[in-house]
Parts: structure tokens; C-alpha cells; sequence
């Protein structure tokens, strides 16, 4: 479902990725981890189209977005669904207008069809009767799942997850790893959750990738990990500053 090979990216005399290679296969749980600061976000928004890459190939289902453009690429774009590490939900909309905001930009569909398709998705993430409420209103694990719902309302195929459990309490992040694992079963979807939180995303990966010092180190699933001598990689899972990961190398 989505290929990387050699992907390079600099913002002036910072060099990001470094010739990152990566592949998520179609229906999989796929997590990316690495250190905060490591260049994940950035190779999210290639990903995704936010960004271009100085050199290398995106491939999303076959097709380089790389060499696509903007019309094309925007449609590419339709495919994604994005969670934000801080939900980043409109203050200012109600909980309906936040989640149907896809279908009230981007359809001709009627105000009650979509308060209804609201309805049911918000239904999906487990929540009820919230459609009039706004953001403020809710804790920050229901502000996660109202994220979520946004992002699966209009049936992407990919479904991308920034940090999820980022800034909610140890409660509302097993609700919310539950939420993941029940949404990626029921809607057969490819998920890349991206997160430094080894404990969470190990629960949630069929396979993974690490992410450090602008290339991907290690690719594999739990059980390569396991099996991997690799210091970087143990010092990482093991949360030691002492180690071959220096302070600078993120």
C-alpha cells in the first residue's frame, strides 16, 4: 500500500531524512517509532503530500505522488485519513460540524444525511449524543475518538495515527489503543500509527520500522525485533541514556 525508496528531505542545511526505505503492506497495523525530534512528522507529510521530498519515490497503491501533480495528487490525498497528535479539532464548530466537515467541504450530501452519517461514526468510536457540543466540552480522550471519527468518515484507506495517546491519561490510552485495534479489524483498513511510545505500539504492530538519525534502522515484525542485536535498538526499547544514541542524533 505504500513504498518509500530513498526518500530525502532538508529544510536549509538540516538534513531530515537521509534516504529513508520503508514498506506497509495492504490491511496491516504498521508502526513507526523513533525519538522525539527523529524526523517522523516530517516523513508523515511526504507521505502524505504535505511535504515533497528533495529526492526519492512515494509510491501510495501503485503510484508515484511524487511525480503527480496538485490535482492528481489531491485526489491521491483522498485515500488518507489523519489522526493529529493534538486532535486539532475547531474550537469554534460543534462536535457534528468537526466530524462531518470532510462531507459539508468536499459533498453535496444534505445537512441531515451527514448529521446522521456523524451520528453513526461517532457511534463507532463509542460516543453518543455529543453532536452539539464543541471541543471544550470534552476530555482529551473524547476529543481523541471525535479525531478518529473525523478521520474515518469518509472511508479512507489508509489510516494514519500521530502520537495517539500523546497528552491522556493511562485510562483513556488503553481505551483509545482498544479503539484502534477494534477500528482497523472492523473497517479492513492499512493503519500506520506513529508514536515514541514503545509499550503502545507494540500492542498495536503487526510489523514495525525505527526511525533514527534520518534513515529507517530496523524493519521487521516482534519477533525480528526480539531477535535483534542491534544496541540502538536496545537501548531504545530499554529507555537507557547510556548507549551508542547520543543526545544530538535524533
Amino acid at each position: 500500500m505504500i513504498e518509500i525508496r530513498n526518500l530525502q528531505k532538508s529544510f536549509g542545511n538540516k538534513e531530515v531524512l537521509k534516504g529513508v526505505n520503508l514498506k506497509v503492506n495492504k490491511g496491516e497495523n504498521f508502526l513507526l517509532i523513533g525519538r522525539s525530534g527523529a524526523g517522523k512528522t516530517v516523513l508523515l507529510k511526504n507521505i502524505i503530500g504535505l511535504l515533497r521530498p528533495d529526492s526519492g519515490a512515494i509510491k501510495i497503491d501503485g503510484t508515484d505522488i511524487t511525480q503527480l501533480d496538485k490535482a492528481h495528487l489531491e485526489k491521491v490525498r483522498l485515500q488518507f485519513g489523519l489522526v493529529f497528535q493534538s486532535s486539532a479539532l475547531f474550537d469554534f464548530l460543534t462536535i457534528e460540524e468537526n466530524v462531518g466537515f470532510f462531507l459539508y467541504q468536499h459533498t453535496n450530501l444534505k445537512k441531515s444525511v451527514i448529521r446522521k452519517k456523524v451520528t453513526e461514526t461517532l457511534a463507532l468510536v463509542g460516543l453518543k449524543g455529543i453532536e452539539d457540543l464543541h471541543p471544550y466540552e470534552l476530555s482529551g480522550g473524547m476529543k481523541k475518538r471525535v479525531a478518529i471519527a473525523r478521520a474515518v468518515i469518509f472511508n479512507p484507506k489508509i489510516l494514519i495515527y500521530d502520537e495517539p495517546t500523546t497528552g491522556i491519561d493511562p485510562i483513556a490510552v488503553d481505551k483509545i489503543v482498544a479503539l484502534i485495534e477494534d477500528l482497523h479489524t472492523r473497517l479492513s483498513i492499512t493503519s500506520v500509527v506513529v508514536t515514541h511510545d514503545l509499550v503502545v505500539g507494540l500492542q498495536l504492530a503487526d510489523r514495525l520500522a525505527f526511525l533514527l538519525g534520518g534513515k529507517i534502522i530496523f524493519q521487521g515484525d516482534k519477533k525480528d525485533l526480539e531477535g535483534s542485536n542491534d544496541q540502538r535498538l536496545i537501548q531504545f526499547m530499554q529507555g537507557s541514556s547510556g548507549g551508542p544514541i547520543k543526545e544530538m542524533e535524533v
